[in-house]
C-alpha cells in the first residue's frame, strides 16, 4: 500500500483531477492515504482536500521542507509524490503494482518508478513544452517531476529525502540517476500550465 503526497498552493482546481484519479487506486486498497502539503493556501484548497478525506498539513515552509514532512507523517512503506494537477491514466494501478511487488521481491528496492509521459499519438495538439518533455525522455534525456514518483520509503530516507533546493523535485530525480529510476507501464497527463500554478516556494 502507498501514500500519495500532493504539494499544493492556490490549488483548488487544479488539486480535484489529481485526486478524483486516485479514487479507483483508494477503492482497489492501493492507495491507504493521501497527504496534502499546502503553502498556505487562501482559497478552498483545504475544503477540497477535506471533502476528499485528504490529511491536511498547511506549513509556510519551503516545498522541498513540507514535502519531507508529508513523508515523515506517512503510514505506508511505499510513497507516490504527484505534482498538483497530474493525472493518472488508465491502467496505473496495475503498472504500479507490479512495480511494488517486483521490488519488494528484490528485498531493497533499489528503484523508483516513474510514469511515462503522453504518447505524441495521445496528444493531439501538444504544446511545445510537452512536445519537448516527450522527445526528452525518448532520446534518454531523464525523468521530470511531472510524471510523478513512485519511491520506497525506505529508498526516499536513505536518499535523505527532498533536497532543499529550489528544484527539489529535479534534484531528487538527479540523485537517484537513471540507472534506479524505471519507467511504468502507465502513463500521467503533466498539469496545464495556469497563472494560478503551485508555488514552489
Amino acid at each position: 500500500m502507498l501514500t500519495a503526497i500532493i504539494a499544493t498552493h492556490e490549488s483548488e482546481r487544479t488539486l480535484v483531477p489529481t485526486l478524483a484519479a486516485l479514487v479507483p487506486g483508494a477503492t482497489a486498497g492501493l492507495v491507504a492515504e493521501v497527504i496534502v502539503a499546502d503553502a498556505g493556501s487562501r482559497d478552498a484548497t483545504a475544503e477540497v482536500a477535506d471533502i476528499a478525506g485528504c490529511r491536511f498539513m498547511a506549513s509556510d515552509a519551503p516545498l522541498a521542507q513540507r514535502l519531507r514532512a508529508a513523508a515523515a507523517g506517512a503510514r505506508s512503506p511505499w510513497l507516490l509524490f504527484l505534482r498538483v494537477g497530474t493525472v493518472l491514466e488508465p491502467g496505473w494501478i496495475a503498472a504500479a503494482e507490479r512495480f511494488i511487488a517486483s521490488a519488494d521481491m528484490l528485498e531493497g528496492a533499489a528503484k523508483a518508478g516513474v510514469f511515462r509521459p503522453p504518447a505524441v499519438g495521445d496528444v493531439l495538439r501538444p504544446g511545445l513544452s510537452e512536445v519537448l518533455a516527450i522527445l526528452r525522455v525518448a532520446l534518454g534525456g531523464g525523468a521530470r517531476p511531472e510524471q510523478g514518483l513512485l519511491i520506497a520509503r525506505r529508498l526516499y530516507e536513505t536518499l535523505g529525502g527532498h533536497p532543499d533546493r529550489a528544484d527539489s523535485e529535479a534534484a531528487l530525480l538527479r540523485k537517484l540517476g537513471r540507472r534506479r529510476i524505471a519507467m511504468l507501464a502507465a502513463g500521467a497527463a503533466p498539469p496545464r500550465r495556469r497563472a494560478d500554478r503551485q508555488d514552489d516556494t
